[in-house]
């Protein structure tokens, strides 16, 4: 009898169930039956074509208008030339050295057409696309075979792959199954009125009406929400069972040392997530929560408090950094914050001070070892790293608190990593200056407390965000350049923001923590984009030298990316900080973390290659002194195309929680999770986190409710085995990572 695991090699056969492997990672019964449709073509309904988007892979529902063939000029061989249309507009067929096809491809018969959508002299068409005809005859609508339903499933496919083939699979599979085990129970499906699992996904691949094909996407979206809250809300149990060390501060600590030395008063807002944090701390259970704000809301005062009040408690205190550069910034931020309270035993310290280590992978061998051995002893209280605090080697003498800064860089695992390195569990306190909205923070980060800073810092200065055209509109951008040297005259520094590192490697983009929609979004270059085909993309190798000899000539620049040693890259941002140098070229290493009051404007080239999000952190970098910002978006984007659209919505405002539901919204099949942010999206197949807010909020009500009665769910075993296969894919996707 054939389950959900059941291997598609005993349904298919061989060679089916190999291409299906190779090309969409499909491999069970269960894998194909959550390969759902995108869409459904309705018996006697043509497709619209103006949906349809140059360079994606289509399956559209057709009728043949005309076919002919015509022969190829000062050539051997013929084109066949096939119109078909949606009853609104045309799209053609072409096929090279087939004439055959002239006698398939009568005029009147409709069929299912599938291809890569490309553009030839302004006309959309499909080269050599698969197809499949709708049988002739007076009773079509009784044939059988594939096309056997009213509602015909359209599904993500490829070019070795037609939707067709894969409906053949997906009723080969549901055929297959027998007296399928659901792992919802009875009562929660009768209360929310959903059918039961099988008929579910029989529905959502072969629905006998509209009506039923979307309560069964319903209930399959549930699912993902339900198992995804279940995950977390045992995390959370999980969690709050242990027991820790309470941290409260001296009152005549380091912590009391360093408020009275603190050139500023906290906002409001600071204080009270402070007393949050606080409260946790003085807690026997651990501290789980998230610290949320936007660019420069003060996330890194608060976290080097909560480090202190650790100190204090004879503990010390780790901060994860995603990388080297922001590793550095808040290593040498905190000495210059503490001062000689930083330098606890050494001569001239102060005598409540502790000490600060910096550990990443760049260091030598022999600094390792050092600093390894300081750390083990207690000698060091904060220490601020990259990956390598993840290490083997890396001890603690008495580990109670553990910093995460950018969240969204890192799994759970590797938050679980350094928390293991305790030797009682941890206070955990993870930050994020990328604002989430209510229904992300929930399936992102369920298992979490949240705090959030809205206000900004008293003396923060306001950024003013404007798009320069530059294709269009060129006179502006010889004038953004006239500004760079204007802010440079008047004493303020300036970044030139490139979205890669050199002219010819698209790899660039990867490193740039691009999610895969970014990415995509990066290289695609709509209809009416093909002007900017012509403009090659900026990087940082090329502008450089083309600023340094033009319009920038004389001022004191250097460059900056990720491909510099650790010690460059800390010489030039030491320059940058120091105000020995102008104008800083860099890639997107500067996104977070990088503080140099004095830098206020920021021009970001091709602007629209990047994601709302992170235009907002970049921009983040500028006005952090008492003069004000400025950010100029560099696009050549056409001025009606979306990403226009999206780089004048970024101008409109600064508030990064509206920015951030923008994000979302705009993502077209976006998975907002990210990059393994709970170690789980490989399940999330039909979810999306601003659209189904509303069943996100019901699955998290049922989760509490199940838990609550049975806390380890030993009365659920089906739904127990399926929370057991999520926490085996975020294994899986941490050791992919190491």
């Amino acid at each position: 009898m054939a389950t959900l695991e059941t291997r598609l090699v005993s349904v298919v056969g061989d060679k089916t169930a190999k291409v299906l492997d190779d090309q969409l990672n499909i491999s069970t019964i269960g894998d194909l039956l959550r390969h759902y449709p995108r869409r459904y073509v309705v018996r006697g309904e043509l497709s619209d074509f103006e949906s349809l988007r140059e360079g994606e892979e289509a399956t559209i529902f057709a009728k043949v208008e005309s076919t002919k063939v015509r022969r190829i000029p000062g050539r051997k061989g013929v084109i066949v030339e096939t119109i078909v249309t949606d009853g609104r507009a045309k799209l053609t067929l072409t096929f090279f050295n087939q004439a055959w096809r002239e006698k398939d491809l009568r005029e009147g018969r409709q069929g299912l057409f599938a291809g890569k959508v490309g553009v030839f002299k302004g006309k959309r068409q499909l080269a050599h696309p698969d197809y499949l005809l709708i049988p002739e005859g007076d009773d079509v609508d009784a044939a059988i075979g594939d096309f056997a339903g009213k509602f015909l499933p359209v599904y993500p496919a490829t070019s070795k792959l037609p939707s067709w083939k894969i409906a053949q699979c997906v009723r080969l599979a549901l055929a297959a199954l027998e007296n399928l085990v659901d792992y919802v129970p009875n009562e929660i499906l009768e209360q929310l009125n959903y059918p039961n699992l099988m008929t579910a996904l029989k529905e959502v691949h072969e629905p006998t009406s509209a009506e039923a094909a979307d309560r069964a996407r319903e209930r399959l979206t549930f699912d993902e929400a339900l198992l995804m809250q279940l995950f977390l809300s045992l995390r959370r149990i999980e969690l709050r069972a242990a027991t820790t060390k309470h941290r409260t501060p001296k009152n005549d600590g380091i912590l009391a040392a360093f408020d009275q030395r603190l050139p500023f008063e906290l906002t409001a807002g600071q204080k009270q997530v402070w007393n949050e944090i606080a409260a946790d701390l003085s807690s026997s259970h651990p501290m789980y929560r998230l610290l949320q704000g936007d660019v420069g809301s003060g996330k890194t005062i608060i976290a080097l408090r909560a480090m202190l009040a650790v100190v204090d408690s004879g503990g010390q205190a780790a901060l994860l950094a995603p990388t080297e550069v922001l590793a550095m910034q808040h290593y040498q931020n905190f000495k210059k914050l503490l001062g000689e309270l930083a330098e606890g035993g050494m001569l001239g310290g102060s005598s409540q001070g502790t000490q600060i280590g910096l550990l990443t992978g760049s260091l030598s061998l022999a600094e390792k070892k050092e600093m390894h051995g300081a750390i083990a002893s207690g000698n060091i209280g904060i220490v601020v790293g990259t990956h390598a605090l993840l290490s083997e080697g890396v001890e603690f003498e008495d580990l109670g608190l553990v910093v995460v800064d950018e969240q969204h860089r890192f799994g759970v695992e590797q938050r679980d990593a350094l928390r293991s390195k305790a030797t009682q569990p941890p206070h955990v306190l993870v930050m994020t200056a990328t604002p989430i909205p209510r229904t992300v923070a929930m399936t992102i980060f369920g298992d979490l407390d949240v705090s959030t800073l809205r206000e900004l810092p008293l003396g923060r200065s306001p950024i003013t965000t404007h798009v320069v055209p530059a294709i269009s509109k060129p006179q502006h951008l010889q004038r953004a350049w006239q500004r760079v040297v204007e802010e440079v005259k008047n004493g303020h520094q300036v970044y030139i923001v490139a979205p890669r590192i050199s002219a010819n490697d698209e790899s660039d983009l990867q490193r740039f923590g691009l999610t895969p929609e970014e990415l995509a979004m990066a290289r695609a270059l709509s209809d009416e984009d093909e002007k900017v085909a012509a403009t090659p993309m900026s990087s940082v190798e090329d502008l450089h030298p083309q600023l340094e000899a033009g319009p920038l000539k004389g001022l004191r620049m250097a460059k900056l990316h990720g491909r510099l040693r650790a010690e460059e890259k800390e010489a030039i941002m030491n320059n940058f900080a120091a105000g020995s140098l102008d104008v800083l070229v860099t890639t997107t290493v500067i996104e977070v973390g990088v503080d140099v009051p004095n830098a206020s404007m920021m021009v970001i080239m091709d602007a629209d290659r990047f994601g709302v999000s992170q235009l907002h952190q970049l921009r983040g970098r500028v006005g952090r002194g008492t003069t004000p910002g400025l950010c100029l978006l560099v696009t050549n984007s056409a001025e009606e195309s979306d990403a226009m659209a999206r780089l004048n919505a970024v101008a409109a405002t600064t508030d990064g929680f509206e920015l951030s539901r923008l994000d979302l919204e705009q993502r077209r099949e976006g998975d907002v999770l990210g990059s393994a942010q709970s170690g789980v999206r490989s399940h999330l197949r039909l979810l999306r986190v601003i659209r189904d807010e509303a069943l996100i909020l019901k699955a998290r009500e049922v989760a509490d409710s199940i838990t609550q009665k049975d806390p380890d769910l030993s009365k659920l075993p089906q739904l127990r085995g399926e929370i057991d296969k999520l926490r085996q894919e975020e294994r899986a996707s941490y050791l992919e990572k190491r």
